[in-house]
């Protein structure tokens, strides 16, 4: 269990954000500027917060980023353009690409599990985007830490790659029983990954329910405001 308690303050923004999130897909929702991606940040330790912050019993809130057992992905790729997808994978295991068999073996588990095993010898820019998400996608795999966070790292992707990537994000999940958040503008997606979802509005858990809500959003007053107000998503 992810046991969240954070209070974070900058400028005219002030969020206390208060949830207990189980292992398995969680989206959250919310308009832009409301909190989503300010609560990734404190998770995984680009932001500092106050309060209490714990995995499994274990407190993270004091861990530098590089310490928590989470990994990240931003909308961006983060590719390295002069390393191989090989590489690009490795690099997620040890800076220095200096690898122990053991640790070879976990990059070629990964790029099978994400279909690249023919990509590896392959640089960045000669690969689709979707391609290079996937890249993105096994080096998180092969960090393997257990709390998987996504900051709309298939936004620009076109609609069909950007299923095939969520699809494969809630199979690995499922797979690997990780914990993962997803930060989605699009209800539709917290519907295709499935698991739960949590509506944030002015940096604070508005509500937290089983992505079943979607369905029937008037059931819920949070919900049912939330698509009211965004009748194009």
């Amino acid at each position: 269990m992810l046991s969240i308690n954070i209070e974070y303050s900058w400028e005219r923004f002030s969020a206390d954000y208060q949830l207990a999130i189980a292992p398995g897909m969680t989206t959250l929702l919310g308009a832009s500027g409301e909190g989503k991606s300010t609560l990734l940040h404190l998770l995984g330790g680009f932001l500092s917060g106050q309060g209490e912050l714990s995995f499994q019993g274990q407190s993270l809130l004091a861990l530098p980023a590089y310490q928590r057992p989470i990994t990240t992905l931003f909308q961006s790729d983060n590719l390295f353009p002069q390393l191989t997808v090989w590489q690009n994978v490795a690099i997620g295991l040890n800076a220095s690409l200096a690898l122990s068999a053991e640790q070879k073996q976990r990059v070629i588990w990964a790029l099978e599990k994400t279909q690249l095993q023919d990509k590896a010898e392959r640089f960045p820019q000669a690969l689709s985007g979707g391609q290079a998400q996937r890249v993105a996608i096994a080096r998180a795999l092969v960090r393997k830490k257990p709390i998987l966070l996504l900051d709309e790292p298939f936004s620009a992707l076109d609609p069909a790659l950007r299923e095939e990537m969520l699809q494969l994000v809630a199979k690995v999940t499922e797979e690997y029983d990780l914990t993962t958040l997803l930060v989605s503008h699009l209800p539709q997606e917290a519907l295709l990954v499935g698991g739960r979802v949590v509506l944030i509005e002015k940096g604070k858990v508005a509500a937290h329910e089983s992505v079943d809500v979607l369905q029937q959003p008037q059931k819920i007053a949070a919900f049912a405001e939330y698509f009211g107000h965004n009748r194009g998503l």
